[in-house]
């Protein structure tokens, strides 16, 4: 019996589970999945959860077993993972060890909070995060009680999860004191090492357009060195100060550590990866995908479902005995909640910034890319159910208007200015 172990429930290892499942002889192969959570989380929530903002309140809104989107046949292993042996192609786990013939790792990353000093500290005072759900609806509990003063968003690097959530975040903010009649009595700032709200030029000039209209400051290049929550203040590398009332933190994010202590990863505990093919560079018969790969584009759910089709095509192109294609292309798309049920669009990939223009049909859409429209924000809502019912079962995968390479059908080229990537991975 062949082993195939994937190490990881959440989107990516999840939609794997699914597709591979059937397309594997279960005479042949065996599945198992590993995680050390019992809980699969739809993320995209975690945004709302601070806000009480389109349904989600509690964490029932964002939570479902994990077993419910794993198909019958594959085994669920809950347990926690000590180390990637790729020499004798062994998983050593709480549980025991499991050796493989295949392994796929989706382990995700989390935010660290105790890689910027004196911000443990800070936590459940007076700054907060959302990147849990305890964290979450612990941040939405000090908004409920915050009534006026300075509300600063920070990002202290990068590379973050879904790196467009700090902007929706702000914006959602301005709505949310505007619903609550206090906006003129709250100041908020997006304070980031950024050069500005985005990493793409084109996406960051639509973005810092609607964070003025809304009166929200945007301090560029701030490379936070520390948290003083007595004196609440945020210090610079450069000794900048920016004092605040209520901090919204994104600390750095990491990969896990096992991927590091198994010698897999880059030094941040992000796997080192062939951007293309997606397999590991470290060790043969591993693929990675998600949010733990250091491939240069971005940690959102939608890239690893891209991948995640990669991922297949490659795994059984290797069992035929045939080379794996360098056919991902770091596609990766996603709404940008702005506020007042309006969102916009951004699709790109490793050479192509977002663009305008229709998505994904040409002059049909019916989304609009790079443009605030309420047709948009209902898409981004109505993507919980396609999730939850579509994506992880892997009834998505190879649908021909969301397809694993980016199109550039629809989009306006007028100031399309193709970057040919050069290979390199992002350290």
């Amino acid at each position: 019996m062949k082993k195939l172990v994937i190490l990881g429930a959440g989107t990516g290892g999840t939609i794997l589970a699914n597709t591979l499942s059937a397309k594997l002889d279960p005479r042949v192969w065996s599945i198992v999945v590993i995680d050390k959570a019992k809980e699969h989380y739809y993320q995209p929530g975690f945004l709302f959860l601070p806000f009480k903002l389109y349904g989600y309140e509690n964490k029932e809104d964002v939570t479902q077993p994990i077993t419910r989107h794993l198909p019958q046949g594959v085994r669920f292993l809950n347990a926690e993972i000590k180390l990637i042996d790729h020499k004798n192609k062994t998983v050593e786990t709480s549980e025991g060890d499991y050796d493989y013939d295949w392994l796929i790792i989706a382990l995700g990353c989390d935010a660290r909070a105790s890689e910027v000093e004196g911000l443990p500290e800070a936590i459940g005072k007076n700054a907060f995060m959302y990147y849990t759900v305890e964290d979450a609806l612990a941040m939405q509990k000090a908004l409920d009680a915050f009534t006026d003063g300075r509300l600063i968003m920070n990002i202290a690097d990068m590379p973050i999860k879904c790196p467009v959530t700090p902007i929706e975040y702000v914006f959602l903010a301005d709505y949310y004191f505007t619903l609550k009649g206090i906006r003129d009595r709250v100041e908020i700032s997006l304070v980031t090492p950024l050069t500005g709200a985005f990493t793409k030029p084109l996406a960051s000039k639509a973005l810092m357009n609607i964070a003025e209209e809304k009166g929200i400051k945007i301090v560029p290049n701030f490379a936070v060195s520390g948290v003083d929550h007595e004196k609440r203040v945020l210090t610079s590398f450069s000794g900048e100060k920016v004092e605040y009332d209520f901090l919204a933190s994104i600390p750095p994010n990491l990969g896990p550590d096992v991927i590091e202590e198994s010698g897999l990863g880059n030094g941040m505990g992000y796997a080192v990866t062939d951007e293309r093919t997606l397999k590991s560079r470290k060790a043969d018969n591993i693929y990675v995908l998600g949010d733990c790969t250091n491939v240069p584009t971005s940690k959102a759910g939608s890239v690893a479902h891209f991948e995640a089709e990669i991922v297949e095509a490659n795994f059984l192109r290797e069992l035929d005995g045939k080379e794996p294609l360098p056919d991902f292309d770091g596609h990766s798309n996603c709404f940008i909640e702005s506020g007042y049920h309006k969102a916009l669009l951004f699709d790109f990939n490793y050479d192509t910034e977002p663009l305008p223009g229709q998505f994904p049909l040409a002059v049909l859409g019916p989304f609009s890319l790079l443009k605030e429209t309420r047709l948009n924000h209902w898409g981004k809502m109505a993507f919980k159910y396609v999730y939850w019912n579509l994506l992880l079962t892997g009834h998505l995968p190879g649908d021909p208007l969301l397809p694993a390479q980016m199109s550039l059908s629809g989009k306006d080229l007028t100031d399309y200015k193709p970057h040919h990537h050069d290979g390199g991975q992002n350290k």
